[in-house]
Parts: C-alpha cells; structure tokens; sequence
C-alpha cells in the first residue's frame, strides 16, 4: 500500500477534501517553504515594529478596552502568558480527536498566510504534532478550543 502524498499547507489553497483527509484519515502534513519564508518575514516586521518603539495591539498594548495601556517592554513576556492563562479553561467532555486535528490543521494553516507575525516554530510545532498523532485535549466549552477570540456567548 503506497504512503499518501501530503498536503502540504501554503495558507491559500488548503481544501474541505484536504481537512477531511488530514482529520480523519491521518494523511501527513508539510509546510510549503516559500509560505514558510513569509512567516518569517511577518515575524521579522513584528521584531522590527517593536524595535522601533511602535504600539502593536495585544503585542505591547492591553486587549479589549484595554488596548490604549501600553504594556512597558519588560512585561511584554508577561502579557503574553497571562493571555494564554486567560484562554486555557474549559469544561464539558473532550471534542472529538478528528475535530481536533481540523483545528489544529486550520489554525497551521492560517498561520501559513504570513500575516500574523509569528514565529515559524508555531505551525511547525502544529504540522509536527499532527504527523506524530499527538492531540490536546479540547473541551468542547470554553475558550481553549476558541479560533483566538473569545467565545461569542460569553
């Protein structure tokens, strides 16, 4: 039996047909290079944005009504986990592994766009993790499983 060919995210040209395969049928995953050089772009226009002391929401300002509060650089890192301890609750029983996996491989291929300023480890990390077969556990409510808002019934 021959290996399936991946898909391999470029973040344009992914497909329901390419969700279905990687989400339920473990088809592997690659990342295009040249999407990938984007990332790093993007990631390097953040580094320099900040360098020269721009305002980046959510990057070194509050979020929501607090996005006028520019965060002093040395809390930057503490801003940022404090973000993802905001998001990381959740209850009810577990999402089902193959939503997970379109999740995970959506949110890879968002990332691929080069728009958000990332780092290139991030849809690595996202690709690695779902050729491996390794999923989180998601609760189906609450902002863990969220697209990276919060949730609208909140």
């Amino acid at each position: 039996m021959t290996k399936p060919s991946p898909v391999t995210l470029d973040g344009q040209s992914l497909s329901i047909a390419d969700v279905v395969a990687v989400a339920r049928h473990n088809v592997p995953v690659a990342l295009d290079p040249q999407a990938l050089k984007a990332v790093q772009q993007s990631r390097r226009a953040v580094e320099a944005a900040i360098e020269r002391g721009e305002t980046m929401y959510g990057v070194n300002t509050g979020f929501g009504k607090l996005a006028h509060v520019r965060i002093p650089a040395e809390q930057g890192r503490q801003l940022q986990l404090n973000l993802i301890r905001s998001h990381a609750s959740g209850v009810g029983e577990p999402l089902p592994q193959d939503a997970v996996r379109a999740m995970m491989l959506l949110r890879a291929n968002v990332l691929m766009r080069g728009t958000s300023g990332v780092r290139p480890v991030l849809p690595e990390l996202l690709i690695e993790m779902l050729n491996r077969g390794l999923h989180p556990r998601v609760p189906s409510q609450g902002s863990v499983g969220a697209s990276g808002e919060r949730d609208w019934h909140s």
